[in-house]
């Protein structure tokens, strides 16, 4: 065969395969340029409604007063989940910095091959003496405690009764497991002990529910809860990330301010908002279910351990409170004076007697402008709306912390006097 006839031969299927190439190419093309035009479709939708979340850039630490990029001056913080100030405090900082130090920047590993020190052992047992529970396991965050606890403890022939209004977390984690799901109206006790009759013949049952729903600040009606939980036999599990550190006289959480702590079974909260600030959540309850989550639940098994540096801080954190209350006392007057001064003013605040104060404006796109108004006042607040809260109850939700002062709040409601008239919220 002449060489000719052999590069003739080549050159046919090499054409082909070319050909071929190209067309593969041009559909990805084709695709991605369809999918961005979907994608930049729905974003165009998102700004038309008003409902638009922009990041602003903090160039300070967290606190009650920070620095924010394109704006001069100092600026007060009302929108962190910073309720008693730990983020920055000294103790908490140099906590983080000798875990760093001694333990490394992270462990390159899921707990169970090679990513548990004794400093995770310690953390663990410390928030589990805090709300006084048999044992505790750590998560990367709350959301990964949610997401990582409904699975392992529920199967087909149990049932989950969940309150309408809980966290995306609880949701989503519900969606995990096999079990029935019932949906009760946002803490409605009676429909909640219809649906306890509804289930009665599932082998178990868990009442699920926040204990602060952090979108309005109101406390679950957890009295009630666990009375119709003991009279047909149910479990109660409690998110706290909105309570633990501060609700109660030594901030235990919701079920400490309700005398409800030995009927409240499973608690899952975070390290992430009162205990520090940096990340992490966790499961507190009885002992053979921590053990259970730590053999089978998902985010546990398959998510790197804590970074030293979040576990030592957060552990400063939490010696902190168990050797005072004073701080989580501190939260109860300031809260009450913004309520007060802001509803004299004649604002809306929902909720009661919780530092998250949403100040209700209806409107996602006034929220926004208002929160941009009082930036320029010097006062960080943030415009909630759809789909982090319903439509048509836009608000911005303020949030007080042990390290505001009278001062602090005091200038906070003028700027939202100031903006409130400049936009004909209140006269």
């Amino acid at each position: 065969m002449s060489l000719h006839t052999v590069i003739r031969q080549l050159h046919t299927p090499l054409r082909a395969v070319l050909h071929s190439r190209t067309l593969i190419s041009g559909r990805t093309y084709g695709a991605v340029a369809q999918a961005r035009s979907v994608l930049e479709s729905e974003l165009d939708t998102i700004r038309a409604a008003g409902t638009w979340k922009g990041e602003r850039v903090i160039t300070s630490k967290q606190g009650a007063h920070i620095s924010v990029d394109g704006s001069s001056g100092d600026i007060l913080n009302f929108c962190a989940n910073n309720y008693l100030g730990l983020s920055s405090h000294p103790e908490v900082i140099q906590a983080g910095i000798e875990a760093l130090q001694r333990y490394g920047a992270g462990l390159s590993s899921v707990r169970f091959i090679c990513g548990t020190q004794d400093l995770h052992k310690n953390l663990e047992q410390k928030l589990a003496q805090f709300h006084e529970r048999e044992d505790c396991i750590l998560y990367a965050s709350c959301f990964d405690a949610n997401a990582g606890l409904f699975e392992v403890l529920l199967g087909p022939e149990d049932a989950v009764l969940s309150d309408e209004l809980n966290h995306a977390s609880i949701i989503d984690g519900i969606r995990l497991c096999k079990a029935k799901r019932f949906r009760y109206k946002h803490m409605d006790l009676k429909d909640l002990e219809e649906k306890l009759k509804e289930s009665q013949s599932s082998r178990l049952r868990l009442v699920v529910t926040d204990g602060v729903f952090s979108m309005d600040g109101d406390v679950a009606p957890l009295v009630g809860i666990c009375d119709l939980a003991e009279q047909y036999g149910a479990l109660v599990f409690i998110d706290e990330c909105h309570a633990t550190g501060f609700l109660g006289p030594r901030g235990r959480g919701t079920d400490e301010l309700l005398g409800v702590m030995d009927k409240v079974h499973i608690v899952n909260s975070t390290l992430g908002k009162a205990l520090g600030g940096a990340a992490g959540g966790y499961t507190v309850g009885p002992k053979p279910l921590i053990e259970l989550l730590r053999q089978r639940s998902r985010p546990y098994l398959f998510s790197n351990s804590l970074p030293p540096p979040v576990v030592g801080s957060a552990t400063r954190a939490v010696e902190l409170l168990l050797a005072s209350n004073e701080i989580a006392q501190s939260m109860a007057a300031k809260t009450k004076r913004f309520r007060t001064t802001m509803t004299q003013a004649g604002f809306t605040i929902a909720g009661a007697a919780h530092p998250i104060c949403p100040v209700m404006l209806g409107d996602a796109r006034l929220a926004s402008v208002i929160a941009d108004d009082m930036l320029k006042l010097g006062v960080y607040v943030i415009g909630f709306s759809y789909p982090v809260v319903p439509k048509g109850k836009a608000r911005i939700r303020v949030q007080i912390s042990a390290a505001h002062t009278d001062s602090d709040i005091d200038r906070a409601v003028d700027a939202f006097i100031q903006t409130g008239r400049k936009h004909g919220v209140i006269s």
